[in-house]
């Protein structure tokens, strides 16, 4: 099939072509048209031809003879695809190959990744202040007020003059004991519809009809409180699991397509947990591993990659949201429950999209757990272990699982179908990729 040989150009051509006949199904024509979408997801990622990845390369990494080179695309260590018979980099092949060079160097999980050196002594000192201020049995603390400028700017003329843009904007869930006193200030355009807090991923929606030659842009303006949360769980008593329980089944289930229980997480997650039973020591274990083996990269569009954990394992690289679902994915096979969490970071100079977790521990309730944020550098097991049963201050929680629906509903594909902390939009003609389409987020603190 020409899709699976990356010629992309003449799969298009055929498709168009199957698309023009009059006695062709619904079904088949929602089907040729995704593999042109995934085409063009795949052709947005991997937009490096090998002369420009030379160049960045010698930027980056300085010498390097031919047969490194070729060494690393072996390894999938600079990553590319061949697209109508050409190397085609991946946007971020690059840098992501800087970070692996640096783990492979050092023998260790340690390289600048996500959670880099001045960054990590600001959440060692904020986590332990969680840690000495509240009283270790979950109790929400070190609140920090927060003002949020958020925008999407749509591309000129990437959709028609007059026809309406449909906008959906990340918006704070307001029922987390750590997240509160969500106000609105603005929006632009002013009418809007924030959805019900009930709605697992929560959007604000607004509508701008296009101008010809002028961008869209659509802004909202709001003010939130989020505190810390720490859980010292061996002072805290965790009852057996009610494997009869409504929440138990769901969120120790597969969820296709990214939570699947294959032959090797099984036999991974089982060789990892070994002979524990106490779900605290299983998850304790899961966390270490995970941390010891797979490094912080930049991750391609979720859209375009089939098998998360999948990836992550093959390559033993991924971001947050990768490591996460990885880290969920044998939590849930060794039967304990957990959900997606997501939004924002919102550190001072490090706000960010970002993605967790919580665990529920029976007789405790819902405990988060940041996979990406390692263990910290600290000989205080408190300290070290905190991501594990601990979050910091400073998150923006949109959403608390994958792929939710909308308010309203969203009509075409969306350009994240797992997560959503950028935004989507669509128009009467189909969906608004995110090339044709920025943001911005401004992050006052307030007292």
């Amino acid at each position: 099939m020409a899709f699976q040989k990356g010629r992309f150009t003449l799969s298009k051509q055929w498709a168009n072509t199957l698309l023009n006949k009059n006695n062709l199904d619904l079904a088949t024509k929602k089907e040729l048209m995704s593999l042109m979408d995934l085409e063009e997801r795949i052709s947005a990622d991997f937009t490096l031809s090998e002369a420009e990845v030379d160049v960045r390369l010698k930027k980056v990494i300085g010498t390097f003879s031919q047969e490194d080179k070729a060494n690393w695309e072996k390894k999938n260590w600079l990553e590319y695809r061949m697209i109508d018979e050409k190397k085609c980099y991946f946007k971020r092949s690059v840098s992501n190959l800087k970070l692996i060079l640096a783990s492979q160097q050092s023998k260790q999980k340690s390289s600048p990744g996500l959670v880099t050196t001045k960054f990590s002594l600001f959440l060692l000192e904020h986590s332990r202040k969680v840690i000495t201020s509240g009283d270790s049995d979950g109790k929400p603390v070190e609140p920090i007020n927060m003002k949020v400028t958020y925008r999407i700017t749509v591309n000129a003329d990437a959709v028609p003059d007059g026809e309406t843009v449909r906008c959906w904007m990340p918006w704070p869930r307001e029922i987390h004991n750590r997240q509160r006193d969500i106000t609105l200030i603005k929006t632009s355009p002013t009418n809007h519809i924030i959805a019900p807090d009930s709605i697992e991923q929560r959007s604000i929606y607004l509508e701008l009809t296009a101008l010809k030659g002028k961008p869209t842009i659509f802004e909202i303006q709001y003010t939130y409180q989020s505190m810390a949360q720490y859980f010292e769980l061996n002072k805290l008593k965790v009852f057996p699991y009610n494997k009869n329980a409504a929440d138990f089944r769901q969120y120790t289930s597969e969820q296709y397509p990214q939570i699947i229980f294959s032959n090797k997480i099984k036999q991974l997650s089982d060789s990892i947990v070994g002979k524990a039973k106490d779900p605290v020591e299983k998850v304790r274990k899961l966390y270490y591993w995970i941390n010891d083996h797979i490094i912080w990269t930049g991750a391609l569009e979720y859209s375009i990659i089939p098998d998360i954990p999948g990836y992550v394992l093959l390559n033993r690289r991924g971001d947050c949201g990768m490591q996460t679902l990885l880290f969920m994915t044998m939590a849930r096979y060794e039967g304990i429950p957990v959900k997606w969490q997501s939004g924002w970071m919102m550190h001072p100079g490090e706000v960010n999209l970002h993605d967790w977790c919580e665990v529920y521990y029976e007789g405790i309730g819902w405990v988060p757990l940041d996979m990406s944020f390692n263990l910290q550098n600290s000989n205080d097991i408190k300290e070290k272990e905190f991501y594990i049963s601990g979050i910091d201050a400073y998150r923006m929680i949109v959403n608390d699982a994958i792929s939710s629906r909308f308010v309203p509903t969203k009509k075409f594909p969306r350009s994240e179908p797992y997560d959503f902390q950028r935004g989507e939009v669509e128009w009467r003609g189909g969906n608004l990729y995110f090339n044709q389409w920025d943001y911005t987020i401004h992050v006052e603190y307030t007292k």
